[in-house]
């Protein structure tokens, strides 16, 4: 019996409702559409009025289009694909696109389960609650290999069982009730890490996230109560981890915390060891991670899987990370040529730093390190006893010549302290020599004492020529406070450095050197930085835009797409902290001053390469603040970190910066997305300074504080 046409397409259309939509041909096919019909990107991105990097990334499956360009897109496919079809053995997969429902109910697409020993299966749609989503994740080509189900899974359970989703919305079935059997699966058939960064390092490990109901079903608290959180682990006695004792599996010095690390030792070559994520204990830092804790399991499995392919898998907090990401990338130890018997033994990695920590020199330890026992108790050091290299907190009052403006615009260096560590010569794995007298030489990282008092700011170099300036409008370039050094202090190099720059001599006192140096950072930036740029073009703000298209682009960029805006703040984290990491002091009750304390038996505990890099922060925010006032006579009232504050006649950087056929004054601030180019920060009046700063009875109040919000007080962000 022939069937109604009618009734042929309403049940046509039930099908695509059922299926989630109206179908996409896969990112590959629409390249290959868009070639057959002999359309560039660049001209599909304007017919579509979006960027070429959006076409780019729906055509590598990194996003999928969205309203309103979404059934445009879809309706122009369909027609190439009629003039253009795939020969019948090649016709590719289609994959359903998200119904239009509102971003934040979103249900992720299902994913194909790869071939396997059956640890692994489609995500059901109608099982799972529905997660926030903007952009469709692609589903990577899972294979046989060890890492095949991606770097991370999010345990919880589902209907009665517990499950494991994990990248590309493959969900894993997980036959586990305990600790030991959890750990046993993870490493036997989980199929979960990701490869090393570098070839003399190692593997990433496993990494589980278990959400508050997973806890429950292995039997382990949702919460940590008020004890545990002082301490920051479970006790020694608890019954979970007597289990995992009871398996012969073991827990680092840190114990049973947020960030746990199981493991037994080494068997060969083969490495054994599962780490734990729980973000009800606080693992994910709001600082830095955002809501990310209170994402659904899915949708959590996507963010962070994103963030490990691009960064690293985490290994604890952004701080821990960042130090691992350094350590991945340059691995303290390789293994050496085969001997006479035809064996490689494990010798030093050269460019690393080693894998013994070294104590600092004096002038470089932070209060209370082993080294200044002597001193007494509550002696207060001073410049000419430690070395003070900090990010800029400096502010001055308006003068008449800035309340005439209309306007106060803050612009922000990106990635400021990442864009520092590119190129920073540092000491490797060698002590420091101490030295008396010594002739200064740039190229030589270290600590020096010397008099930079001579050097004036109303008389310098730039770009070889003598140029007068306003130095009471400027920050002093050699201190965190701006004030003018009243005599000898301790300087790391790049700060030295920049005192010959302007044209004025140096002879040191005494140095503490290191001969043994290397570019230890140009690695992790780099790594940093392409992460930074790519989930910038994720949020629409690609490289290459002229100055307009980029501060166009960057309004209201995080909200383009919340899960690449979660990464971008985790990326920044890894900057920020990771550098603190490098000098971390003291915590936590019982320590006595003068004893040492965990972090020193790190040997990335380096205060002397943090000393650098924010040397070389703030000497590059100074160098570009100088260019600028020697070429327009332009003067910052505030700074802080990496952010300035200009008096102008118009709300934007561009009523700040000149800029003439997309060139600006050489040597100072440029607008653009790379890290060390400027973004816009926020606008306010003078008017509103001076109600501020009245308000809080501080005339030397910082308004890069809060240029943004304009609110009487704010966190200081750094990066």
């Amino acid at each position: 019996m022939k069937k109604d046409p009618q009734e042929e397409a309403l049940f046509r259309a039930v099908e695509e409702l059922l299926a989630g939509g109206p179908e996409f041909p896969a990112p590959a096919e629409r390249a290959r559409l868009r070639e057959a019909a002999g359309v560039t990107q660049a001209a599909l991105a304007r017919a579509l009025e979006t960027t070429p990097q959006t076409v780019k990334n729906w055509e590598a499956g990194r996003s999928e289009p969205r309203p309103p360009r979404r059934g445009p897109y879809l309706a122009l496919l369909e027609g190439w694909a009629k003039k253009y079809p795939a020969p019948r053995e090649e016709r590719p997969p289609t994959t359903p696109a998200p119904v239009e429902v509102p971003e934040q109910a979103q249900e992720p697409a299902p994913a194909a389960a790869p071939p396997g020993p059956g640890t692994a299966r489609p995500a059901p749609t109608s099982k799972r609650p529905p997660v926030r989503k903007t952009a469709a994740r692609p589903v990577p080509p899972a294979g046989d290999g060890p890492f095949a189900h991606g770097p991370l899974a999010v345990l919880t359970v589902e209907d009665g069982e517990l499950v494991g989703h994990a990248a590309g919305g493959l969900v894993l079935d997980v036959p586990a009730a305990t600790l030991p059997a959890l750990v046993e699966w993870t490493l036997a058939e989980g199929r979960l890490g990701a490869p090393r960064l570098d070839g003399s390092g190692r593997d990433a490990d496993p990494l589980l996230v278990l959400t508050p109901s997973a806890l429950e079903h292995l039997g382990l608290p949702a919460e940590l109560t008020e004890d545990e959180r002082d301490t920051g682990r479970l006790a020694p006695d608890h019954p979970a981890v007597k289990g995992l004792e009871a398996a012969e599996w073991k827990l680092t010095r840190r114990g049973f915390g947020p960030w746990a690390r199981i493991y037994r030792p080494a068997q060969g070559s083969r490495r054994l060891c599962v780490q734990l994520c729980i973000p009800s204990w606080h693992a994910l830092d709001a600082r830095s991670w955002k809501n990310a804790a209170a994402l659904e399991p899915a949708h959590l499995a996507r963010v962070m899987s994103l963030y490990a392919s691009r960064v690293m898998t985490p290994r604890g907090s952004t701080a821990v990370t960042g130090l691992e990401l350094m350590t991945a990338l340059h691995p303290p130890t390789r293994a050496s040529a085969p001997d006479a018997e035809g064996r490689r033994h494990s010798v030093h990695n050269p460019g690393s730093l080693g894998t013994e920590p070294m104590d600092p020199p004096p002038c470089e330890a932070v209060n209370g390190h082993p080294v200044l026992a002597h001193l007494p108790r509550f002696h207060e050091r001073t410049p000419a006893e430690r070395i003070f290299e900090e990010a800029y907190d400096w502010a001055r009052p308006l003068s008449d010549e800035d309340r005439r403006h209309t306007h106060l615009v803050g612009i922000d260096v990106n990635m400021a302290f990442a864009a520092a560590a590119n190129g920073a010569l540092v000491g490797l794995a060698t002590p420091p020599v101490h030295t008396v007298d010594p002739a200064f030489d740039p190229k030589v990282p270290g600590s020096w004492l010397v008099d930079l008092s001579h050097v004036s700011l109303d008389r310098v170099l730039v770009g070889k020529k003598w140029v007068d300036l306003c130095g009471d409008l400027l920050p002093s370039p050699f201190t965190q406070y701006g004030e003018h050094p009243a005599g000898p202090a301790w300087y790391a190099t790049p700060t030295v450095a920049y005192a010959v720059e302007l044209g004025y001599q140096v002879q040191p006192l005494e140095a503490w050197l290191r001969p043994d140096s290397g570019r230890y950072l140009d690695a992790w930036y780099k790594r940093l930085r392409d992460a930074y740029m790519a989930t910038m073009a994720d949020l629409g703000v690609p490289d290459g835009l002229a100055p307009e298209e980029f501060l166009a682009a960057m309004d209201g960029h995080k909200e383009r797409d919340p899960d690449a805006a979660i990464v971008l703040d985790a990326i920044k984290g890894t900057v920020k902290f990771g550098l603190g990491k490098l000098q971390q002091k003291a915590a936590g009750g019982g320590w006595t001053p003068g004893q040492p304390w965990p972090a020193l038996s790190r040997p990335t505990w380096r205060p002397d390469i943090r000393a650098a890099v924010i040397s070389r922060a703030r000497i590059g925010m100074h160098r570009k603040i100088v260019a600028l006032a020697a070429a327009t006579g332009r003067y910052p009232v505030s700074v802080l970190s990496d952010c300035a504050v200009y008096a102008a006649n118009g709300p934007s950087p561009l009523d700040v910066l000149p800029y003439a056929d997309g060139k600006t004054v050489p040597g100072s601030f440029r607008i653009g997305v790379s890290p060390g180019m400027v973004k816009h920060e926020g606008t306010q009046t003078p008017q509103w300074a001076e109600r501020l700063r009245e308000h809080t009875g501080n005339p030397l109040l910082n308004l890069a504080r809060t240029i943004r919000t304009g609110a009487a007080a704010g966190p200081d962000t750094g990066e």
